[in-house]
């Protein structure tokens, strides 16, 4: 006969929170080498399988599992930006808890698609408030996994403090979201927040070549760099672009990646800025038009990739100041559907005016 499991011993100073459900190419967990393994996204094939598995954050992965082991797990608030590990974080600690039990004792709901107060009213409390059970040794609580929770109406998120508050005691509840700032004090008082930050190259390059091995692939040191560089931290986002580059190419090399990406090459980069920098504005306008269209190159990339070639290049801080600044507001007004050729012409001036500076600071 089963038992009505003990429960999960908390400090009453940790804090407590919400639940998850991977959506977003998070959804379903695959075991390491599933069937049919060609068809698999690699973000899925390759998503870490315990908490020793994944990458980076050892501080946050340790504390963690340490509260596991102990027994003691409270609710867990984990953000920071996409593809930095909350969700592997949080789906490995449920295999951890609950073994072959894992699909009977979590949760999982995306906040994107489910976010209003009925949710909260309905599926999470019903699910809260039904007691679990132990068919082991090891007593344990139920999970409620919640994935983007900052996308969450307010009356929901106000709903669902008072269920967590009401059903501790038999389950934990984990938020997961990009944007701390859209959760309520409320509920941030209610967890033990940890922050995601952006990976390492070091560790994103580490990842990278044990999916590069695995799969067989030819990646020159150049294509990995190019890798790292175009996922700025972001795990998720290298996987894919290796995945897809590998469907375009046989070799996997800078010039792949790039074009795969849509995103300008370096070199090319480099050339925009030299005319920006140098030529005319009647010139510049006619040359990196040209580029634009002959290399399909879509002019946020470029204001983008320019806008970090400038913070490298050797430049007067009180110069490169302005000129930064004159780059957002072109990015800025590109992200709202601004004219491509207004923006180009006010990205070229922007370089005329610190162009300017530059000769007056020099005389």
């Amino acid at each position: 006969m089963a038992e009505a499991i003990a429960l999960m011993d908390i400090d009453e100073e940790e804090n407590q929170n919400h639940l998850s459900k991977p959506n977003k190419g998070k959804n379903v967990v695959v075991p390491a080498t599933p069937p049919g393994g060609k068809a698999t996204p690699w973000v899925e094939k390759y998503r870490p399988q315990s908490l020793a598995d994944v990458a980076a954050h050892r501080d946050i992965i340790d504390t963690i599992d340490r509260l596991t082991s102990e027994n003691r797990l409270p609710h867990l608030l984990l953000y920071g930006p996409p593809g930095t590990g909350k969700t592997s974080t949080i789906l490995a600690v449920a295999r951890k808890l609950y073994g072959a039990q894992y699909h009977n004792m979590i949760l999982e709901l995306n906040a994107s698609d489910d976010r209003g107060i009925d949710v909260v009213r309905k599926q999470i409390q019903d699910f809260a408030s039904t007691q679990s059970f132990s068919f082991g040794a090891k007593a344990s609580v139920k999970l409620v996994l919640l994935d983007e929770a900052d996308a969450m109406t307010k009356d929901a998120q106000f709903a669902l403090r008072r269920v967590i508050e009401k059903y501790t005691k038999n389950t934990r509840f984990a938020l997961i979201c990009n944007h701390v700032n859209k959760i309520i004090p409320a509920l941030q008082s209610r967890c033990t927040r940890f922050r995601f930050a952006p990976l390492d190259p070091m560790h994103v390059g580490e990842r990278l070549k044990h999916v590069i091995e695995a799969e067989g692939l030819d990646v020159p040191e150049s294509g990995l760099e190019a890798l790292k560089c175009l996922s700025n931290g972001d795990m998720r986002k290298a996987l894919n672009i290796l995945q897809s580059t590998h469907m375009a190419s046989q070799q996997i090399t800078e010039e792949a990646v790039y074009l795969c990406t849509g995103n300008p090459l370096p070199q090319d980069v480099q050339q925009i800025t030299h005319w920006l920098l140098n030529e005319s504005f009647s010139e510049s306008y006619k040359r990196i038009s040209e580029i634009k269209t002959r290399k399909g190159l879509a002019l946020v990339d470029i204001v983008r990739e320019v806008t970090m070639f400038v913070f490298k290049i050797k430049m007067q801080s009180d110069i490169r100041v302005p000129l930064i600044n004159d780059l957002a507001d072109v990015e800025y007004r590109l992200s709202f559907g601004c004219n491509d050729k207004l923006q180009l012409g006010s990205l070229i001036a922007s370089f005329t005016r610190a162009r300017s500076a530059l000769v007056a600071a020099a005389n």
